[in-house]
């Protein structure tokens, strides 16, 4: 194949976006098999490319409209859909907005309604008695009668059509200006028709907490929180409901749960300098850690910024983001929003370890030491993305054991080399430490997924194995000796000291530098279907650095379009400095945190919903 003219790949790529998914897909792996495999290897990822499409569909002219226009037709798996245009969307409220709406139409009407919890993470609902289905029925047809409004029967009663549904559903769609993710239908608010038999009122269907309720269940309000996981733990809005569903089940979770961030600009000059200065003084390092110091492991190319977007979309229950650099702030990030805390390394070392340090382990053994961090927190690095909206228990149990995701991919069983990359090394010490302390082999890796964990076991660790993890924090880059604590080892401890649990997650790895990853991404945008993935890059010359970069920037804005709470809206007001901040004590050495929280400063967060525009 002759590659010098790569724009003669730009008709098959448009040709390939108008057509089906399903063609589309036939095409790019007959494309993987014959094609790349004769194409040089440095311009494979390149190629791939750009036969790869991971922007929405082209609109017809008339589809397109004015480009100011308020509403934009979004095509989908049910046909072709009106929504409301708002680039910085909060899934959050557009959940709200169906619920309100529905609810303020019912009050309007007099209907007397009642909130109650639902089995589906994303919807809400709200219960009406079937007396009253001739009122409500009109009522929906009004409120959906613009054509903006989406009116389905979720539950039929003999017939398909509102007048004789059980439960019905009404949803405002939303979508960013490209269509690339609409916000529809999985937000919408459901209405159920209860009948009254017996002295009881009966529902429809089951939900979490009861289907059946006395007649004279009192009639009190209830804060968002208490209706589902998926909402800010931080969000007070009350609504009317009966007191039976204010009542916590069993498998409720309430504890509070903050995420862990580590991040690093690459590029800053100033950082290099330091990284240069403290190359000159580690002469330990040699071949087998390459990895340990190439530029790509520390290459910034915005995706904490959409990994920040999927957070806030997928787990609105995250009650506090903690972001741990080396004195550095994205650009883009804005430090004043109350969900957000900019950490130092300095203030997680103290006078332990090395400084400046860029041993991502080194860092990873001290972040329990956050001062105000929750008992329970995620560890994410900036890699890693949630897929679509989960619940808490993927991460935990309600009883506030972690979960873990063993991969496929097992511990080389040989002992430890020399020439180990890094990251064997410190699972090789990980097996030694496991198998000392329990008897245990310890032979899985993990999935890179965010991590559960706990700052009670990790400070136990700590100090069972004092030697290994002191020396693991003193050294500036990866070392043979180091222990990986909370990529692997916490995970293993936990659960053989009975605080933790295995767990199963809906995830993907993908490496940057493949030229099958395009592929693959395109899968992840069409069909949305995992809990998590990972874009990594470990090692990559320049030229394939720009095109994973060129990647990322298609993909990245295409999965999350909605800007977060998080980002500036304009210039930062000030000097882009990160000075130390006395938030009280870091962890002294050896220490159990305390685990009792101190309360966080109010939170913002919000659920999202995932249906994908078909491309």
């Amino acid at each position: 194949m002759d590659i010098r003219r790569k724009d003669e790949l730009v008709p098959l790529r448009r040709i390939l976006r108008l057509a089906p998914w399903e063609v589309r897909s036939r095409v790019l792996k007959a494309v993987q098999r014959r094609v790349l495999p004769r194409v040089a290897e440095q311009q494979r990822l390149g190629v791939a490319r750009r036969l790869v499409s991971l922007s929405p569909p082209p609109r017809l002219p008339l589809m397109r409209g004015a480009a100011d226009a308020p509403t934009i037709r979004v095509r989908t798996a049910r046909g072709w859909v009106t929504a409301r245009k708002d680039p910085a969307a909060s899934p959050a409220d557009v959940r709200r907005q169906n619920l309100e709406r529905v609810v303020a139409a019912l009050d309007e009407a007099g209907v007397e309604w009642f909130r109650i919890p639902t089995k589906a993470l994303r919807t809400t609902a709200v219960a009406v008695r079937d007396t009253d289905r001739p009122a409500v029925v009109r009522l929906l047809h009004d409120l959906t009668g613009a054509g903006q409004g989406l009116l389905d029967v979720v539950r039929p009663s003999g017939a398909r059509k509102p007048h004789a549904a059980q439960i019905i559903k009404l949803s405002w769609p939303v979508t960013d200006p490209r269509g690339s993710l609409l916000l529809g239908p999985e937000l919408g608010c459901e209405i159920e028709f209860w009948t009254e038999r017996d002295g009881v009122l009966a529902g429809p269907r089951g939900n979490p907490i009861a289907d059946v309720i006395p007649l004279d269940e009192p009639v009190v309000s209830a804060p968002e929180p208490a209706f589902g996981p998926f909402s800010s733990p931080a969000d007070r809005t009350a609504y009317r409901t009966r007191e039976i569903f204010t009542l916590p089940s069993p498998d409720r979770i309430s504890f509070p749960i903050d995420v862990v961030y580590t991040w690093v600009d690459g590029g800053d000059p100033q950082w290099q300098a330091r990284k240069a200065a403290a190359l000159a003084g580690n002469d330990w390092l040699g071949d087998a850690s390459r990895l340990a110091i190439n530029d790509s492991r520390y290459a910034s190319r915005d995706e904490l910024r959409y990994s920040m977007r999927a957070l806030h979309c997928f787990a609105p229950w995250v009650n506090h983001i903690y972001l741990v650099t080396d004195d550095q702030l994205p650009e883009w990030l804005d430090t004043s929003h109350p969900g957000v805390t900019v950490v130092s390394h300095r203030e997680i070392f103290g006078d332990t370890g090395t400084l400046p340090t860029f041993n991502s382990q080194a860092i990873e053994s001290r972040l329990h030491r956050i001062p105000g961090l929750s008992e329970h927190f995620l560890y994410l690095n900036d890699d890693v993305f949630l897929g679509r909206p989960v619940s808490p228990d993927l991460f935990f149990t309600p009883g506030g054991l972690t979960r873990f995701f063993p991969s496929n991919a097992q511990v080389d069983s040989a002992p430890r080399r020399p020439d180990d990359p890094p990251a064997d090394s410190a699972g090789k010490n990980n097996r030694e430490l496991i198998r000392e302390a329990f008897g245990r082999v310890l032979t899985r890796k993990m999935m890179h997924t965010p991590h559960p964990s706990r700052r009670s076991v990790i400070a136990e660790i700590e100090q069972r194995f004092a030697e290994h993890v002191e020396a693991t924090a003193s050294h500036q880059f990866r070392h043979p000796d180091d222990v990986s604590l909370l990529s692997s080892l916490q995970q293993y401890y936990a659960y053989l000291t009975g605080k933790a649990a295995p767990g199963t997650i809906a995830y993907t790895y993908a490496d940057l530098a493949n030229p099958t990853t395009p592929l693959k991404l395109a899968g992840l945008l069409r069909h949305r279907n995992l809990d998590a993935f990972c874009l990594n890059d470990t090692d990559s010359d320049d030229a394939v650095a720009a095109e994973q970069a060129a990647l990322l920037g298609e993909f990245l804005p295409a999965y999350l379009p909605f800007a977060s709470p998080y980002e500036l809206t304009g210039p930062r007001p000030a000097p882009a400095v990160l000075t130390q901040v006395d938030r009280g004590p870091a962890l002294a050495p050896g220490k159990t945190p305390e685990v009792t929280v101190p309360a966080q400063p109010a939170k913002n967060g919000g659920p999202a919903a995932t249906n994908s525009p078909v491309a």
